[in-house]
């Protein structure tokens, strides 16, 4: 949340150390949302509703007397999941360190519902009827639940009749989100907005999948309904915000900006030993703009603009030609911690290959046409965390193939390769881009690249995909960058630039 000029993160965290339990609200600070504070947590378990376990949720800042409230799930004794608030213990500290937990609760008890999968409370919205609305993730037996609840006080909350949204064999939604988006324009809209010139958006994350999927509709607040729109699929084929390692999402809206920021996590793939060796476990991916793409069909992301101010040393190509089966390196920075970007020219797409009607599922089709597959039309991209001699490498690249009356764009993570020791978890992710190449005849890639994790942005934030690596040759001053091209046809690079990155500020963690 954003509160008073500062950026409050909470996140599950285990103090005791590397692996899963023990679970409270760890509590980091920024100005910026790239230099973090670390405090102490902000709620952990020590009362009856939440002893086994303080686990997700959400905060609403209420317009009277402009004070944040904490709703979280707790896990009492006997394994019950309830709902729980809680508030900060002096508005006047800048960081809001403390927070009391009442007594009167649980304030949301799992009544007809299943006790033991019911949780990850949103941000409430404030309906025209001025009553307080959350939503709550559950199943019912094989079915998707997102429970609705209103309450006019924020303490007192009824069950409505019908849930806010659901759909069949999707299995239990954690984390659900839900949030409002402008039909026209980057600006993000307040959680409670609502009237003519908007959508909402409907996020869940998967337990079955581990992965995310959102639906873009409409909100039919006269009836607490919503209705994801025609060409949003309402299951696990359906759009998703991160086509690779990313889950447990959040947004929240950011009134200094009027803008609205997406936040997901990313754990790790490592080997269970490592992970131990480490320390520590799991990252957030960096913090994301959202909006709703021209089209209105999906969203589109970015990094915050902030990130910027961490770009440092520059290099600069333009107009180079990268011929059928040829690379060339980026040199003159140090690419273990980079920021790229980079625009191909695709003016030829005759030699694209034929769409196999099956080839429905872009992972799938992602671990059948890897890197080193040739094609016609593709694989080109950039080789990241590279070896000298390419023995560790990470691919991201774009493919296009030909299907009846159009050309479809596969956008691909490959880290097959990316480490040479055994029993690293290396799949690869894959989307679909929704552009039309053979009309802009370009398509743009942005690659994060920090150490063991490379997000990259496809057509301007289109299509977004992270994955973790962990390289034992391409590290620190070792690792590569490398543009490849194992298509057919010569692609060229418009234009390419790439930074070194700085190390933000960490102070405590």
């Amino acid at each position: 949340m954003y509160y008073n000029g500062v950026y409050h993160f909470f996140y599950q965290y285990n103090p005791k150390g590397a692996v899963w339990g023990n679970i409270v609200w760890a509590h980091s600070v920024s100005v910026d949302m790239i230099n973090w504070k670390a405090l102490e947590p902000a709620i952990y378990p020590s009362k009856p509703f939440d002893i086994n376990g303080t686990w997700s949720g959400s905060v609403t800042t209420l317009p009277a007397g402009n004070k944040p409230v904490i709703l979280y799930t707790g896990i009492d004794r006997a394994g019950n999941e309830l709902q729980n608030i809680a508030f900060p213990k002096n508005l006047s500290d800048p960081y809001l360190r403390e927070w009391i937990k009442p007594d009167y609760n649980p304030i949301i008890f799992p009544v007809g519902v299943n006790a033991s999968a019911i949780r990850d409370p949103t941000t409430a919205w404030l309906g025209p009827d001025k009553h307080w609305r959350i939503t709550i993730g559950s199943r019912r037996a094989k079915r998707g639940m997102a429970y609705l609840y209103r309450s006019r006080d924020f303490v007192h909350w009824i069950k409505a009749k019908h849930p806010l949204h659901s759909s069949k064999d999707t299995g239990m939604w954690e984390c659900p989100d839900f949030f409002p988006v402008a039909l026209e324009g980057k600006k993000g809209l307040d959680t409670s907005a609502y009237g003519e010139g908007l959508k909402h958006v409907f996020k869940v994350s998967l337990d079955a999948t581990r992965f995310e999927y959102y639906t873009v509709g409409k909100y039919h607040h006269d009836h607490d309904k919503y209705v994801p729109d025609v060409s949003s699929p309402d299951d696990s084929t359906g759009l998703r915000f991160d086509y690779g390692n990313f889950y447990a999402s959040k947004t929240f809206y950011d009134p200094a900006k009027q803008r609205r920021i997406l936040w997901g996590w990313s754990n790790e793939s490592d080997r269970a030993p490592d992970e131990n060796t480490k320390g520590w476990s799991g990252i957030q991916a960096i913090p994301r703009v959202l909006w709703l793409d021209s089209n209105h069909r999906q969203v589109v992301q970015w990094p915050i603009e902030e990130l910027e101010r961490l770009r440092k040393k520059q290099v600069y190509i333009h107009d180079k030609e990268v011929k059928s089966g040829h690379y060339f390196e980026v040199e003159g920075i140090r690419t273990s911690q980079a920021d790229v970007e980079v625009i191909f020219d695709v003016s030829s797409l005759e030699k694209a290959e034929a769409l196999d009607p099956a080839w429905t599922d872009p992972q799938k089709l992602c671990g059948i046409k890897k890197a080193e597959a040739k094609g016609g039309v593709g694989p080109f991209g950039l080789l990241v965390l590279a070896s000298a001699r390419m023995e560790e490498k990470t691919a991201v690249f774009f493919r296009v193939f030909k299907a009846q009356n159009k050309h479809v764009v596969l956008m691909c993570h490959d880290p097959t390769r990316s480490a040479l020791v055994p029993y690293v978890y290396q799949p690869t992710f894959a989307g679909f881009v929704d552009i039309d190449i053979a009309k802009t005849k370009k398509i743009s890639l942005r690659s994060l690249i920090d150490n063991s994790v490379v997000e990259s942005f496809g057509a301007g934030g289109k299509t977004c995909i992270t994955s973790r690596v962990y390289p034992t040759l391409a590290v620190g001053s070792d690792a590569r960058l490398f543009v490849f091209n194992n298509g057919l046809e010569d692609v060229k690079v418009s234009e390419l630039k790439a930074w070194e990155i700085r190390k933000p500020l960490m102070n405590g963690s």
